[in-house]
């Protein structure tokens, strides 16, 4: 899942980034409203940690400007602005979440792991399909009912395609999902992550639609 994380305090955001890294999310890492707008303009994001007090453009203005035109990721205000209008006005802007500074690291995972769900349209914690479970709040999986082993990269492809099961995934969706800025994408990198997926759960486990992407059935 990739994240932007929006917060012009440097200490705060280096230790969020080097976090959210830690649990395994693709992160990228803007410090102003300017630049928060830009990365919005040219890229997708499950999910959105927003600062209000930001240099150049106020988070409510960048959280504004992102709803009228359509943004639809999950947004997450994080915050010292602790008073019952701030909450108010932030939620009603358009923001699904607010935690107030300082919170303690697990809340704030959990949370977005709640929002993710939201987002995709589930209500259970674990991700199924075809005989797979993902369990992303322990970063364990079960194949068969038998505990296996998977990279980070590999859970985080089988995470993006178990979301929605049985739905096709382009190569270009997963490479946005799996990955920030800071990473080097090779032209085959999707391709090498299926083929070892496959060889861990059988070449038939991630089906290819030909020019259009990759799916995992929903049910055996």
């Amino acid at each position: 899942m990739r994240l932007l994380l929006i917060e012009d305090d440097l200490m705060i955001g280096e230790s969020l980034e080097a976090s959210l890294q830690h649990a395994q999310y693709a992160v990228d890492w803007v410090r102003d409203g300017h630049q928060a707008l830009l990365a919005l303009e040219h890229d997708l994001y499950d999910l959105i940690l927003l600062d209000l007090g930001l240099p150049r453009l106020p988070g409510i203005d960048v959280l504004k400007h992102y709803r009228q035109h359509q943004g639809e990721a999950a947004v997450l205000i994080l915050t010292a602005r602790d008073t019952p209008s701030e909450r108010v006005k932030g939620l009603d802007t358009g923001a699904d979440d607010y935690l107030v500074k300082p919170f303690d690291l697990d809340e704030l995972l959990a949370r977005i792991r709640a929002l993710l769900r939201r987002k995709a349209g589930r209500t259970q914690p674990q991700l199924a399909g075809n005989g797979l479970r993902l369990d992303p709040a322990r970063h364990q999986a079960f194949y068969q009912n038998q505990l296996i082993h998977f990279s980070v990269r590999e859970f985080s492809l089988l995470q993006v395609l178990l979301e929605k099961p049985g739905q096709v995934v382009s190569r270009e969706t997963l490479e946005g999902k799996l990955y920030s800025w800071q990473d080097e994408i090779e032209s085959n990198t999707v391709e090498v992550y299926i083929h070892l997926l496959r060889k861990k759960l059988g070449k038939d486990f991630i089906k290819n639609v030909r020019g259009v992407g990759y799916k995992i059935e929903e049910n055996a």
